[in-house]
Protein backbone atom coordinates (compact mmCIF):
# COMPACT_ATOMS: atom_id res chain seq x y z
CA UNK A 1 0.00 0.00 0.00
CA UNK A 2 2.98 2.29 -0.52
CA UNK A 3 2.11 3.02 -4.16
CA UNK A 4 1.10 6.37 -5.62
CA UNK A 5 -1.16 7.28 -8.52
CA UNK A 6 -1.09 10.87 -9.77
CA UNK A 7 -4.54 12.54 -9.34
CA UNK A 8 -4.62 13.64 -12.98
CA UNK A 9 -8.41 13.97 -13.24
CA UNK A 10 -8.57 16.51 -10.43
CA UNK A 11 -5.46 18.37 -11.59
CA UNK A 12 -6.92 18.69 -15.10
CA UNK A 13 -10.25 19.82 -13.68
CA UNK A 14 -8.61 22.59 -11.66
CA UNK A 15 -6.47 23.74 -14.60
CA UNK A 16 -9.44 23.75 -16.97
CA UNK A 17 -12.24 25.01 -14.73
CA UNK A 18 -10.79 26.97 -11.80
CA UNK A 19 -7.55 28.60 -12.97
CA UNK A 20 -8.18 32.15 -14.25
CA UNK A 21 -9.48 31.92 -17.86
CA UNK A 22 -7.14 34.74 -18.89
CA UNK A 23 -4.19 32.51 -18.02
CA UNK A 24 -5.54 29.66 -20.17
CA UNK A 25 -6.17 32.02 -23.07
CA UNK A 26 -2.62 33.30 -22.86
CA UNK A 27 -1.39 29.70 -22.83
CA UNK A 28 -3.39 28.74 -25.90
CA UNK A 29 -1.77 31.54 -27.90
CA UNK A 30 1.58 29.76 -27.61
CA UNK A 31 1.82 26.55 -29.64
CA UNK A 32 4.73 25.40 -27.48
CA UNK A 33 2.46 25.26 -24.43
CA UNK A 34 -0.86 24.24 -25.98
CA UNK A 35 -3.40 22.25 -24.01
CA UNK A 36 -2.27 19.09 -25.80
CA UNK A 37 1.32 19.73 -24.75
CA UNK A 38 0.28 20.43 -21.18
CA UNK A 39 -1.82 17.29 -21.05
CA UNK A 40 1.07 15.20 -22.38
CA UNK A 41 3.45 16.72 -19.81
CA UNK A 42 1.05 15.95 -16.98
CA UNK A 43 0.54 12.36 -18.14
CA UNK A 44 4.26 11.68 -18.48
CA UNK A 45 4.99 13.35 -15.14
CA UNK A 46 2.39 11.14 -13.50
CA UNK A 47 3.98 8.02 -14.97
CA UNK A 48 7.44 9.10 -13.89
CA UNK A 49 6.22 9.90 -10.39
CA UNK A 50 4.38 6.62 -9.86
CA UNK A 51 6.75 4.34 -11.76
CA UNK A 52 10.19 5.74 -10.91
CA UNK A 53 10.09 8.04 -7.89
CA UNK A 54 7.42 6.48 -5.67
CA UNK A 55 9.08 3.04 -5.36
CA UNK A 56 12.24 4.74 -4.04
CA UNK A 57 10.42 6.62 -1.28
CA UNK A 58 10.65 3.90 1.35
CA UNK A 59 14.17 2.95 0.19
CA UNK A 60 15.35 6.49 0.79
CA UNK A 61 13.68 6.59 4.18
CA UNK A 62 15.17 3.35 5.45
CA UNK A 63 18.69 3.70 4.04
CA UNK A 64 19.05 7.47 3.77
CA UNK A 65 21.91 9.55 2.43
CA UNK A 66 25.31 8.52 3.84
CA UNK A 67 28.62 10.29 4.43
CA UNK A 68 31.52 8.22 3.06
CA UNK A 69 35.08 9.54 2.85
CA UNK A 70 33.90 13.13 3.10
CA UNK A 71 31.34 12.75 0.32
CA UNK A 72 27.57 12.19 0.34
CA UNK A 73 26.28 8.97 -1.22
CA UNK A 74 22.61 8.70 -2.16
CA UNK A 75 20.48 5.60 -1.43
CA UNK A 76 20.28 2.78 -4.00
CA UNK A 77 18.35 3.69 -7.12
CA UNK A 78 18.54 7.44 -6.68
CA UNK A 79 21.35 8.06 -9.16
CA UNK A 80 19.59 5.99 -11.81
CA UNK A 81 16.30 7.79 -11.19
CA UNK A 82 18.03 11.15 -11.43
CA UNK A 83 19.60 10.08 -14.72
CA UNK A 84 16.12 9.38 -16.09
CA UNK A 85 14.98 12.77 -14.79
CA UNK A 86 17.78 14.49 -16.71
CA UNK A 87 17.21 12.35 -19.80
CA UNK A 88 13.54 13.34 -19.79
CA UNK A 89 14.40 17.05 -19.72
CA UNK A 90 12.35 17.60 -16.57
CA UNK A 91 14.84 20.06 -15.08
CA UNK A 92 14.09 22.62 -17.77
CA UNK A 93 10.32 22.49 -17.55
CA UNK A 94 9.84 26.08 -16.43
CA UNK A 95 13.30 27.48 -17.22
CA UNK A 96 13.89 30.19 -19.85
CA UNK A 97 14.18 28.96 -23.43
CA UNK A 98 17.39 30.91 -23.98
CA UNK A 99 19.10 28.78 -21.34
CA UNK A 100 17.81 25.45 -22.60
CA UNK A 101 14.46 25.35 -20.81
CA UNK A 102 10.89 24.88 -22.02
CA UNK A 103 9.40 27.95 -20.30
CA UNK A 104 6.14 26.22 -19.40
CA UNK A 105 3.76 28.26 -17.21
CA UNK A 106 4.09 28.24 -13.43
CA UNK A 107 0.67 26.64 -13.17
CA UNK A 108 1.96 23.60 -15.08
CA UNK A 109 5.24 23.31 -13.19
CA UNK A 110 3.29 23.58 -9.94
CA UNK A 111 1.02 20.70 -10.96
CA UNK A 112 4.05 18.60 -11.87
CA UNK A 113 5.76 19.65 -8.64
CA UNK A 114 2.89 18.25 -6.61
CA UNK A 115 3.44 14.86 -8.23
CA UNK A 116 7.19 14.85 -7.54
CA UNK A 117 6.62 15.74 -3.89
CA UNK A 118 3.87 13.20 -3.37
CA UNK A 119 5.90 10.43 -4.96
CA UNK A 120 9.20 11.10 -3.19
CA UNK A 121 9.51 14.24 -1.09
CA UNK A 122 13.18 13.80 -0.18
CA UNK A 123 14.14 13.31 -3.82
CA UNK A 124 12.12 16.33 -4.99
CA UNK A 125 13.93 18.75 -2.67
CA UNK A 126 16.87 18.67 -5.07
CA UNK A 127 14.70 19.90 -7.96
CA UNK A 128 13.27 22.70 -5.85
CA UNK A 129 16.66 24.13 -4.97
CA UNK A 130 18.13 23.92 -8.46
CA UNK A 131 15.07 25.66 -9.88
CA UNK A 132 15.51 28.47 -7.37
CA UNK A 133 19.19 28.85 -8.27
CA UNK A 134 18.26 29.11 -11.94
CA UNK A 135 15.73 31.87 -11.21
CA UNK A 136 18.16 33.84 -9.05
CA UNK A 137 20.99 33.70 -11.60
CA UNK A 138 18.66 34.35 -14.53
CA UNK A 139 17.45 37.54 -12.86
CA UNK A 140 20.65 38.84 -11.27
CA UNK A 141 23.66 37.04 -12.72
CA UNK A 142 26.05 38.65 -15.19
CA UNK A 143 26.05 37.59 -18.84
CA UNK A 144 29.16 35.50 -18.20
CA UNK A 145 27.65 33.86 -15.12
CA UNK A 146 24.48 32.99 -17.00
CA UNK A 147 26.47 31.45 -19.83
CA UNK A 148 28.70 29.52 -17.42
CA UNK A 149 26.09 28.10 -15.07
CA UNK A 150 22.56 28.19 -16.40
CA UNK A 151 22.68 25.67 -19.27
CA UNK A 152 24.09 22.97 -17.00
CA UNK A 153 21.77 23.81 -14.13
CA UNK A 154 18.75 23.78 -16.43
CA UNK A 155 19.75 20.45 -17.99
CA UNK A 156 20.27 18.92 -14.54
CA UNK A 157 23.91 18.11 -15.24
CA UNK A 158 24.75 20.31 -12.23
CA UNK A 159 22.76 20.97 -9.08
CA UNK A 160 22.13 24.28 -7.33
CA UNK A 161 21.73 25.14 -3.65
CA UNK A 162 21.44 28.22 -1.45
CA UNK A 163 23.62 28.82 1.61
CA UNK A 164 21.93 31.10 4.13
CA UNK A 165 21.84 29.61 7.61
CA UNK A 166 24.76 29.69 10.03
CA UNK A 167 24.94 28.32 13.58
CA UNK A 168 24.24 31.79 15.04
CA UNK A 169 22.11 33.05 12.12
CA UNK A 170 18.92 31.15 11.39
CA UNK A 171 15.96 33.35 10.50
CA UNK A 172 17.97 36.40 11.58
CA UNK A 173 20.11 36.78 8.47
CA UNK A 174 21.51 40.06 9.77
CA UNK A 175 23.75 37.92 12.02
CA UNK A 176 25.59 36.26 9.10
CA UNK A 177 29.39 36.18 9.58
CA UNK A 178 30.72 34.41 6.47
CA UNK A 179 33.43 36.65 4.97
CA UNK A 180 34.22 37.40 1.34
CA UNK A 181 37.73 38.74 0.73
CA UNK A 182 38.37 40.53 -2.63
CA UNK A 183 41.27 39.25 -4.76
CA UNK A 184 43.48 41.06 -7.24
CA UNK A 185 41.95 39.17 -10.18
CA UNK A 186 38.43 40.35 -9.35
CA UNK A 187 37.36 37.13 -7.66
CA UNK A 188 36.69 36.61 -3.96
CA UNK A 189 37.69 34.11 -1.30
CA UNK A 190 34.98 32.97 1.10
CA UNK A 191 35.51 31.86 4.70
CA UNK A 192 32.74 30.62 6.98
CA UNK A 193 30.43 27.80 7.99
CA UNK A 194 26.90 27.21 6.79
CA UNK A 195 24.48 24.69 8.29
CA UNK A 196 21.19 23.03 7.32
CA UNK A 197 22.14 23.25 3.64
CA UNK A 198 19.97 20.82 1.71
CA UNK A 199 21.66 18.85 -1.09
CA UNK A 200 24.94 20.71 -0.58
CA UNK A 201 26.63 17.51 -1.74
CA UNK A 202 25.51 14.27 -3.41
CA UNK A 203 26.65 11.86 -6.07
CA UNK A 204 23.86 12.36 -8.63
CA UNK A 205 25.59 15.29 -10.39
CA UNK A 206 29.16 16.22 -11.36
CA UNK A 207 29.10 19.66 -9.77
CA UNK A 208 27.04 21.72 -7.35
CA UNK A 209 26.64 25.49 -7.61
CA UNK A 210 26.32 27.22 -4.23
CA UNK A 211 24.68 30.63 -3.94
CA UNK A 212 26.13 31.95 -0.69
CA UNK A 213 25.33 34.97 1.47
CA UNK A 214 28.47 36.62 2.87
CA UNK A 215 29.94 39.98 3.93
CA UNK A 216 32.64 42.05 2.31
CA UNK A 217 35.33 43.46 4.65
CA UNK A 218 33.91 47.00 4.52
CA UNK A 219 30.25 45.97 4.59
CA UNK A 220 27.94 47.70 7.08
CA UNK A 221 26.29 45.66 9.80
CA UNK A 222 22.80 44.31 9.35
CA UNK A 223 21.08 43.05 6.22
CA UNK A 224 22.38 45.90 4.05
CA UNK A 225 25.88 44.48 4.39
CA UNK A 226 24.99 41.11 2.87
CA UNK A 227 26.08 40.20 -0.65
CA UNK A 228 25.45 37.09 -2.73
CA UNK A 229 28.24 35.01 -4.23
CA UNK A 230 28.31 32.02 -6.53
CA UNK A 231 30.70 29.25 -5.46
CA UNK A 232 31.21 26.26 -7.73
CA UNK A 233 31.99 23.01 -5.92
CA UNK A 234 34.63 22.39 -8.57
CA UNK A 235 36.65 25.15 -10.22
CA UNK A 236 35.64 25.71 -13.83
CA UNK A 237 38.34 25.92 -16.49
CA UNK A 238 38.26 28.39 -19.37
CA UNK A 239 36.84 25.77 -21.73
CA UNK A 240 33.98 25.06 -19.34
CA UNK A 241 35.30 21.72 -18.08
CA UNK A 242 35.56 20.98 -14.37
CA UNK A 243 38.89 21.37 -12.61
CA UNK A 244 40.01 20.64 -9.09
CA UNK A 245 37.79 20.75 -6.05
CA UNK A 246 37.11 24.23 -4.67
CA UNK A 247 37.77 24.94 -0.99
CA UNK A 248 34.29 23.75 -0.02
CA UNK A 249 33.98 20.81 2.35
CA UNK A 250 31.03 18.93 3.80
CA UNK A 251 31.81 18.21 7.43
CA UNK A 252 28.62 16.32 8.34
CA UNK A 253 25.06 15.52 7.36
CA UNK A 254 22.28 15.94 9.90
CA UNK A 255 20.40 13.02 11.45
CA UNK A 256 16.79 14.06 10.95
CA UNK A 257 13.26 13.13 11.92
CA UNK A 258 12.33 12.57 8.28
CA UNK A 259 13.42 13.09 4.67
CA UNK A 260 16.36 10.80 5.35
CA UNK A 261 17.33 10.62 1.68
CA UNK A 262 17.64 14.41 1.44
CA UNK A 263 21.16 15.27 2.67
CA UNK A 264 21.10 18.27 5.00
CA UNK A 265 24.72 19.32 5.28
CA UNK A 266 27.12 21.39 7.33
CA UNK A 267 29.32 23.21 4.82
CA UNK A 268 32.73 24.70 5.52
CA UNK A 269 33.90 27.35 3.07
CA UNK A 270 37.54 28.33 3.06
CA UNK A 271 39.50 25.99 5.35
CA UNK A 272 42.50 26.00 2.99
CA UNK A 273 42.92 29.53 1.75
CA UNK A 274 39.34 30.41 0.89
CA UNK A 275 36.65 29.18 -1.48
CA UNK A 276 36.92 30.87 -4.88
CA UNK A 277 33.74 32.86 -5.47
CA UNK A 278 32.15 35.39 -7.81
CA UNK A 279 30.01 38.32 -6.71
CA UNK A 280 26.48 38.21 -8.11
CA UNK A 281 25.08 41.61 -9.05
CA UNK A 282 25.79 44.54 -6.73
CA UNK A 283 27.38 44.31 -3.32
CA UNK A 284 24.96 44.76 -0.44
CA UNK A 285 21.98 43.49 -2.45
CA UNK A 286 22.43 39.84 -1.56
CA UNK A 287 19.31 39.55 0.55
CA UNK A 288 17.13 40.81 -2.31
CA UNK A 289 18.78 38.38 -4.71
CA UNK A 290 18.60 35.34 -2.48
CA UNK A 291 14.94 35.98 -1.83
CA UNK A 292 14.28 35.20 -5.47
CA UNK A 293 15.22 31.65 -4.47
CA UNK A 294 13.40 31.85 -1.16
CA UNK A 295 10.13 33.08 -2.66
CA UNK A 296 10.26 30.43 -5.39
CA UNK A 297 10.95 27.86 -2.68
CA UNK A 298 8.01 29.02 -0.55
CA UNK A 299 5.49 28.13 -3.22
CA UNK A 300 7.37 24.88 -3.78
CA UNK A 301 7.31 24.06 -0.08
CA UNK A 302 3.57 24.80 0.04
CA UNK A 303 3.21 22.12 -2.63
CA UNK A 304 5.02 19.72 -0.32
CA UNK A 305 2.09 19.98 2.08
CA UNK A 306 -0.27 19.20 -0.80
CA UNK A 307 1.82 16.33 -2.15
CA UNK A 308 2.13 14.57 1.20
CA UNK A 309 -1.57 15.10 1.88
CA UNK A 310 -2.45 13.38 -1.40
CA UNK A 311 -0.04 10.50 -0.68
CA UNK A 312 -1.43 10.04 2.85
CA UNK A 313 -5.01 10.22 1.54
CA UNK A 314 -4.42 7.52 -1.06
CA UNK A 315 -2.87 5.21 1.49
CA UNK A 316 -5.60 5.79 4.06
CA UNK A 317 -8.32 5.15 1.49
CA UNK A 318 -6.71 1.90 0.38
CA UNK A 319 -6.29 0.66 3.94
CA UNK A 320 -9.82 1.62 5.03
CA UNK A 321 -11.30 -0.44 2.19
CA UNK A 322 -9.55 -3.69 3.16
CA UNK A 323 -9.23 -3.46 6.94
CA UNK A 324 -12.11 -5.47 8.44
CA UNK A 325 -13.04 -4.32 11.92
CA UNK A 326 -16.31 -4.07 13.82
CA UNK A 327 -19.88 -4.16 12.59
CA UNK A 328 -22.50 -1.68 11.51
CA UNK A 329 -26.31 -1.94 11.95
CA UNK A 330 -27.70 -4.60 9.64
CA UNK A 331 -24.37 -6.41 9.12
CA UNK A 332 -23.75 -9.87 10.53
CA UNK A 333 -20.00 -9.85 10.05
CA UNK A 334 -17.04 -7.50 10.22
CA UNK A 335 -17.01 -4.70 7.68
CA UNK A 336 -14.24 -2.56 6.19
CA UNK A 337 -13.50 0.36 8.49
CA UNK A 338 -14.44 2.70 5.64
CA UNK A 339 -18.03 1.79 6.52
CA UNK A 340 -17.79 3.39 9.97
CA UNK A 341 -19.07 6.98 10.22
CA UNK A 342 -16.03 8.42 11.97
CA UNK A 343 -13.59 6.85 9.52
CA UNK A 344 -15.70 8.18 6.65
CA UNK A 345 -15.54 11.59 8.28
CA UNK A 346 -11.76 11.45 8.55
CA UNK A 347 -11.34 10.27 4.96
CA UNK A 348 -13.66 12.97 3.65
CA UNK A 349 -11.84 15.61 5.70
CA UNK A 350 -8.52 14.48 4.27
CA UNK A 351 -9.95 14.64 0.75
CA UNK A 352 -11.55 18.05 1.26
CA UNK A 353 -8.37 19.57 2.68
CA UNK A 354 -6.26 18.07 -0.10
CA UNK A 355 -8.50 19.21 -2.95
CA UNK A 356 -8.85 22.68 -1.39
CA UNK A 357 -5.07 23.05 -1.23
CA UNK A 358 -4.63 21.86 -4.81
CA UNK A 359 -7.16 24.29 -6.18
CA UNK A 360 -5.81 27.21 -4.14
CA UNK A 361 -2.18 26.53 -5.11
CA UNK A 362 -2.88 26.19 -8.84
CA UNK A 363 -5.12 29.26 -8.92
CA UNK A 364 -2.35 31.33 -7.30
CA UNK A 365 0.21 29.82 -9.70
CA UNK A 366 -2.05 30.96 -12.52
CA UNK A 367 -2.07 34.46 -11.03
CA UNK A 368 1.73 34.34 -11.03
CA UNK A 369 1.70 33.60 -14.76
CA UNK A 370 -0.67 36.50 -15.37
CA UNK A 371 1.56 38.78 -13.27
CA UNK A 372 4.34 38.02 -15.75
CA UNK A 373 2.58 37.71 -19.10
CA UNK A 374 -0.67 39.71 -19.09
CA UNK A 375 -0.46 42.42 -21.80
CA UNK A 376 -1.81 45.18 -19.53
CA UNK A 377 0.72 46.56 -17.02
CA UNK A 378 -1.90 47.57 -14.43
CA UNK A 379 -3.40 44.08 -14.55
CA UNK A 380 0.05 42.56 -14.13
CA UNK A 381 0.56 44.67 -11.02
CA UNK A 382 -2.82 43.65 -9.64
CA UNK A 383 -2.07 39.94 -10.04
CA UNK A 384 1.43 40.37 -8.61
CA UNK A 385 -0.13 41.95 -5.55
CA UNK A 386 -2.45 38.98 -5.14
CA UNK A 387 0.48 36.57 -5.52
CA UNK A 388 2.59 38.48 -2.99
CA UNK A 389 -0.31 38.40 -0.54
CA UNK A 390 -1.02 34.70 -0.98
CA UNK A 391 2.48 33.15 -1.09
CA UNK A 392 3.02 33.36 2.71
CA UNK A 393 -0.56 32.16 3.24
CA UNK A 394 -0.08 29.10 1.03
CA UNK A 395 3.29 28.28 2.54
CA UNK A 396 2.02 28.48 6.12
CA UNK A 397 -1.47 27.04 5.74
CA UNK A 398 -0.59 24.22 3.33
CA UNK A 399 2.43 22.93 5.25
CA UNK A 400 0.51 22.95 8.53
CA UNK A 401 -2.47 21.27 6.85
CA UNK A 402 -0.27 18.70 5.12
CA UNK A 403 1.03 17.59 8.52
CA UNK A 404 -2.54 17.47 9.84
CA UNK A 405 -3.68 15.27 6.94
CA UNK A 406 -0.68 12.97 7.37
CA UNK A 407 -1.50 12.65 11.07
CA UNK A 408 -5.12 11.80 10.27
CA UNK A 409 -3.84 9.11 7.92
CA UNK A 410 -2.01 7.50 10.82
CA UNK A 411 -5.18 7.69 12.92
CA UNK A 412 -7.16 5.81 10.27
CA UNK A 413 -4.54 3.03 10.30
CA UNK A 414 -4.85 2.75 14.07
CA UNK A 415 -1.97 0.96 15.76
CA UNK A 416 -0.69 -0.18 12.37
CA UNK A 417 -0.09 3.45 11.48
CA UNK A 418 2.25 3.98 14.40
CA UNK A 419 4.69 1.30 13.26
CA UNK A 420 7.00 1.77 10.31
CA UNK A 421 5.97 -1.29 8.29
CA UNK A 422 2.87 0.36 6.84
CA UNK A 423 4.86 3.41 5.68
CA UNK A 424 2.30 6.01 6.78
CA UNK A 425 4.43 7.30 9.64
CA UNK A 426 7.03 8.37 7.10
CA UNK A 427 4.63 10.91 5.60
CA UNK A 428 4.23 12.74 8.90
CA UNK A 429 7.96 12.58 9.65
CA UNK A 430 8.80 13.86 6.17
CA UNK A 431 6.37 16.78 6.11
CA UNK A 432 6.87 18.07 9.65
CA UNK A 433 9.87 20.21 8.71
CA UNK A 434 8.01 21.98 5.89
CA UNK A 435 6.33 24.34 8.37
CA UNK A 436 9.81 25.28 9.60
CA UNK A 437 12.16 25.72 6.66
CA UNK A 438 12.03 28.60 4.18
CA UNK A 439 10.53 30.57 7.05
CA UNK A 440 8.39 29.17 9.85
CA UNK A 441 4.64 29.67 9.90
CA UNK A 442 5.20 32.55 12.32
CA UNK A 443 7.61 34.19 9.89
CA UNK A 444 5.16 33.74 7.01
CA UNK A 445 2.45 35.34 9.14
CA UNK A 446 4.71 38.24 10.09
CA UNK A 447 5.51 38.74 6.40
CA UNK A 448 1.80 38.67 5.56
CA UNK A 449 0.83 41.21 8.22
CA UNK A 450 3.95 43.35 8.54
CA UNK A 451 4.84 43.61 4.86
CA UNK A 452 2.10 42.47 2.51
CA UNK A 453 -0.85 44.06 4.35
CA UNK A 454 0.80 46.99 6.13
CA UNK A 455 2.61 48.39 3.13
CA UNK A 456 0.94 50.05 0.13
CA UNK A 457 -1.06 48.68 -1.64
CA UNK A 458 -1.56 45.77 0.79
CA UNK A 459 -4.96 46.77 2.17
CA UNK A 460 -6.27 47.44 -1.34
CA UNK A 461 -5.05 44.04 -2.50
CA UNK A 462 -6.79 42.39 0.45
CA UNK A 463 -10.00 44.19 -0.54
CA UNK A 464 -9.57 42.88 -4.08
CA UNK A 465 -9.18 39.35 -2.77
CA UNK A 466 -12.35 39.73 -0.68
CA UNK A 467 -14.19 41.01 -3.76
CA UNK A 468 -13.07 38.03 -5.82
CA UNK A 469 -14.11 35.58 -3.12
CA UNK A 470 -17.56 37.16 -2.81
CA UNK A 471 -18.28 36.54 -6.52
CA UNK A 472 -19.01 32.90 -5.69
CA UNK A 473 -22.08 33.81 -3.62
CA UNK A 474 -24.40 34.81 -6.48
CA UNK A 475 -23.34 31.66 -8.33
CA UNK A 476 -24.24 29.56 -5.29
CA UNK A 477 -27.59 31.32 -4.91
CA UNK A 478 -28.42 30.39 -8.48
CA UNK A 479 -28.51 26.77 -7.30
CA UNK A 480 -30.38 27.50 -4.05
CA UNK A 481 -32.83 24.67 -4.74
CA UNK A 482 -30.07 22.14 -4.10
CA UNK A 483 -29.88 21.36 -0.36
CA UNK A 484 -26.13 20.73 -0.42
CA UNK A 485 -25.43 23.97 -2.26
CA UNK A 486 -27.59 25.88 0.21
CA UNK A 487 -25.42 24.55 3.03
CA UNK A 488 -22.25 25.55 1.17
CA UNK A 489 -23.71 29.00 0.50
CA UNK A 490 -24.60 29.60 4.15
CA UNK A 491 -21.16 28.49 5.33
CA UNK A 492 -19.37 30.65 2.75
CA UNK A 493 -21.44 33.71 3.62
CA UNK A 494 -20.59 33.30 7.31
CA UNK A 495 -16.90 32.69 6.57
CA UNK A 496 -16.60 35.71 4.28
CA UNK A 497 -18.31 37.98 6.84
CA UNK A 498 -15.92 36.75 9.52
CA UNK A 499 -12.90 37.21 7.22
CA UNK A 500 -13.94 40.73 6.27
CA UNK A 501 -14.40 41.66 9.93
CA UNK A 502 -11.05 40.16 10.95
CA UNK A 503 -9.26 41.76 7.99
CA UNK A 504 -10.70 45.18 8.75
CA UNK A 505 -9.67 44.98 12.39
CA UNK A 506 -6.22 43.73 11.45
CA UNK A 507 -5.57 46.48 8.90
CA UNK A 508 -6.62 49.15 11.39
CA UNK A 509 -4.54 47.80 14.29
CA UNK A 510 -1.49 46.99 12.13
CA UNK A 511 -1.10 50.68 11.28
CA UNK A 512 -1.18 51.64 14.98
CA UNK A 513 0.26 48.70 16.91
CA UNK A 514 2.16 46.20 14.78
CA UNK A 515 3.23 44.13 17.79
CA UNK A 516 -0.40 43.55 18.77
CA UNK A 517 -1.28 42.61 15.19
CA UNK A 518 1.57 40.10 15.11
CA UNK A 519 0.07 38.31 18.12
CA UNK A 520 -2.79 37.14 15.90
CA UNK A 521 -0.92 36.92 12.62
CA UNK A 522 -0.77 33.11 12.57
CA UNK A 523 -4.49 32.64 13.35
CA UNK A 524 -5.26 35.19 10.65
CA UNK A 525 -3.00 33.45 8.11
CA UNK A 526 -4.69 30.11 8.79
CA UNK A 527 -8.10 31.71 8.55
CA UNK A 528 -7.30 33.25 5.18
CA UNK A 529 -5.98 29.93 3.89
CA UNK A 530 -9.04 27.99 5.06
CA UNK A 531 -11.44 30.49 3.46
CA UNK A 532 -9.37 30.48 0.26
CA UNK A 533 -9.78 26.71 0.13
CA UNK A 534 -13.51 26.92 0.79
CA UNK A 535 -13.87 29.49 -1.99
CA UNK A 536 -12.21 27.19 -4.51
CA UNK A 537 -14.28 24.13 -3.53
CA UNK A 538 -17.46 26.20 -3.70
CA UNK A 539 -16.46 27.33 -7.20
CA UNK A 540 -15.86 23.70 -8.14
CA UNK A 541 -19.33 22.71 -6.95
CA UNK A 542 -20.90 25.50 -9.02
CA UNK A 543 -18.94 24.42 -12.10
CA UNK A 544 -20.00 20.79 -12.03
CA UNK A 545 -23.65 21.66 -11.35
CA UNK A 546 -23.63 24.13 -14.22
CA UNK A 547 -22.34 21.55 -16.69
CA UNK A 548 -24.35 18.38 -16.10
CA UNK A 549 -23.88 17.13 -19.66
CA UNK A 550 -20.18 17.96 -19.99
CA UNK A 551 -18.06 15.10 -21.30
CA UNK A 552 -15.15 16.33 -19.17
CA UNK A 553 -17.10 16.02 -15.90
CA UNK A 554 -18.69 12.64 -15.21
CA UNK A 555 -21.71 12.28 -12.98
CA UNK A 556 -19.69 10.47 -10.33
CA UNK A 557 -16.96 13.14 -10.40
CA UNK A 558 -19.58 15.90 -10.14
CA UNK A 559 -21.34 14.28 -7.19
CA UNK A 560 -18.03 13.82 -5.40
CA UNK A 561 -17.10 17.48 -5.97
CA UNK A 562 -20.35 18.74 -4.47
CA UNK A 563 -20.09 16.35 -1.52
CA UNK A 564 -16.49 17.38 -0.89
CA UNK A 565 -17.39 21.08 -0.98
CA UNK A 566 -20.29 20.45 1.43
CA UNK A 567 -18.08 18.51 3.83
CA UNK A 568 -15.50 21.32 3.78
CA UNK A 569 -18.26 23.87 4.41
CA UNK A 570 -19.68 21.99 7.39
CA UNK A 571 -16.57 20.48 8.96
CA UNK A 572 -13.67 22.80 8.09
CA UNK A 573 -14.96 26.31 7.33
CA UNK A 574 -16.33 26.70 10.90
CA UNK A 575 -12.73 26.65 12.13
CA UNK A 576 -12.20 29.85 10.14
CA UNK A 577 -14.99 31.47 12.17
CA UNK A 578 -13.26 30.44 15.39
CA UNK A 579 -9.94 31.83 14.18
CA UNK A 580 -11.68 35.05 13.15
CA UNK A 581 -13.23 35.31 16.61
CA UNK A 582 -9.75 35.00 18.14
CA UNK A 583 -8.35 37.69 15.83
CA UNK A 584 -11.16 40.16 16.46
CA UNK A 585 -11.30 39.60 20.22
CA UNK A 586 -7.54 39.93 20.76
CA UNK A 587 -7.33 43.07 18.64
CA UNK A 588 -10.27 44.62 20.49
CA UNK A 589 -8.65 44.25 23.92
CA UNK A 590 -7.35 47.46 25.51
CA UNK A 591 -3.57 47.65 25.79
Amino acid sequence: MNGYSAPLDDIRFVLTELVDPQMLQATEEDDAVSRDVIDAVLSEAGRFASGVLAPLNVVGDRIGAQMMDGKVRMPPGFREAYGLYVEGGWGGLGAPVEHGGQALPHVVTAAVGEMWKAANLAFSANFLLTTGAVEALAQHGSHAQKARYLPRLVSGEWGGVMNLTEPQAGSDLAAIRTRAVPQADGSYRLHGQKCFITYADHDMVDNIVHLVLARLPDAPSGVKGISMFVVSQHLIRGDGSLGERNDVRITAIEKKLGQHASPTCIVQHGESGGAVAELVGESGAGLDYIFVMVNAARLGVALEGLGIAERALQQAQAYARIRLQGRVPGANESVPIASHPDVRRMLQTMRAQTEAMRAAALVVAGWLDLAKKHPDSDTRLQFQGLVDLMIPVLKGWMTETGAEVASTGIQIHGGAGYVEETGVAQHLRDIRVAAIYEGTTGIQAADLVGRKILRTPGAATLDELHRRMATVLPALRAHAGDAQISQIQAAMEAALRALEEASGALVEVTQKDLQLALEVSVPYLKMLGIVMGGWQLARAAVVVLGRPDSSSVSGEFARAKVQTARHYALHILPSALALGFTVSRVLAQPR
